[in-house]
């Protein structure tokens, strides 16, 4: 599509949809001192000469130090890593505290765990908009073989979760449901007993067999969202992938559009649809929402940023 005036957030949504890795970009200042942040904007250059680039934002409280340094280090995060990632795209303090860390032999931190790691000389800073381009010729790395934590559309991914569900969608093991939302009620299934629409996966996208399985059973538009739950099935044996989910206006042909912080006493069809609503209803009271994973009765919840990972 052709645009005279270009939306910045709309087009920061459509760079969204290309899937990344992780990285959290280091260097050390003028003392010393390590400083980081965590980007999505890297990529691979050249091999002779190997050369890499990541991107950084005029904008960023890391400016002045990042463009001034003479080497700087690339951490490619692990999938095990999230947290890591959250913490270096916030403003926290002291974010070195919280990941086990070495210097390099250029002086700069690399990360203990990750997928893979690059200390790079200075090559180059090259003006691009409200940007700069860090081009930089690589003097050490390594690589551990772990698999690197994705990111796309505002959410985490993971290549070993995606293997998996991959794996259980062929083998007819994988049940898909989703969160429905409409201004902060959900849509339910069921009167006495209440289910999350759900359909069993087969070949192909799970996010497009799930959102074809939504409009056709309620005759409402709907648009897959974030990744909201994996978990196995103890009981059914299955693996479950939910995804929050919105839907537009109309009544639903199937089911009914309830509020989540009102069904404290209702009764749901499985414990763990139980512990998705509960779980639904507190983070939408706080706007802060996570990803589940584990089985029916324990696993943990891991935060969603507010913002994408770019500086």
């Amino acid at each position: 599509m052709t645009i005279q005036t270009v939306d910045p957030r709309a087009l920061r949504d459509a760079f969204g949809a290309f899937p990344t890795g992780v990285t959290v970009v280091t260097a050390c200042d003028g003392e010393g001192h390590p400083i980081g942040f965590t980007a999505n904007s890297f990529t691979s250059v050249s091999l002779n000469p190997p050369l890499l680039l990541v991107c950084l934002a005029k904008t960023s409280r890391n400016f002045a130090i990042m463009t001034g340094a003479q080497h700087f280090a690339i951490n490619v995060l692990s999938e095990t890593q999230k947290d890591v990632s959250n913490t270096f795209a916030r403003p926290v303090e002291d974010r070195f505290a919280a990941v086990e860390w070495a210097r390099g032999s250029a002086g700069c931190p690399i990360f203990s765990n990750v997928a893979a790691w690059f200390e790079c000389a200075m090559e180059q800073v090259i003006e691009a908009g409200d940007h700069v381009i860090l081009m930089g010729r690589i003097e050490a790395f390594d690589n551990s073989g772990r698999n690197g934590l994705g990111y796309a559309r505002g959410g985490y991914f993971t290549p070993t979760l995606a293997s998996k569900a991959v794996s259980a969608a062929s083998e007819g093991n994988m049940e898909l449901a989703a969160v429905v939302e409409r201004r902060g009620e959900v849509l339910l299934l069921g009167e006495d007993v209440l289910s999350l629409p759900s359909v069993d996966a087969h070949d192909g996208s799970p996010t497009e067999a799930l959102q074809k399985y939504l409009e056709t059973s309620t005759g409402l538009k709907v648009s897959i969202g974030f990744l909201y739950s994996v978990y196995q099935g103890k009981s059914d044996g299955k693996q479950h992938i939910v995804y929050h989910a919105v839907a537009g206006e109309g009544e639903p042909a199937g089911g009914r559009f309830l509020k989540p912080d009102a069904l404290v006493a209702a009764k749901f069809k499985t414990s763990s649809t139980a512990d998705i609503i509960s779980r639904f209803a507190m983070e939408s009271s706080i706007g802060n929402f996570g990803v589940y994973f584990g089985d029916e009765t324990g696993g943990t919840v891991h935060p969603i940023p507010a913002k994408d990972a770019k500086a």
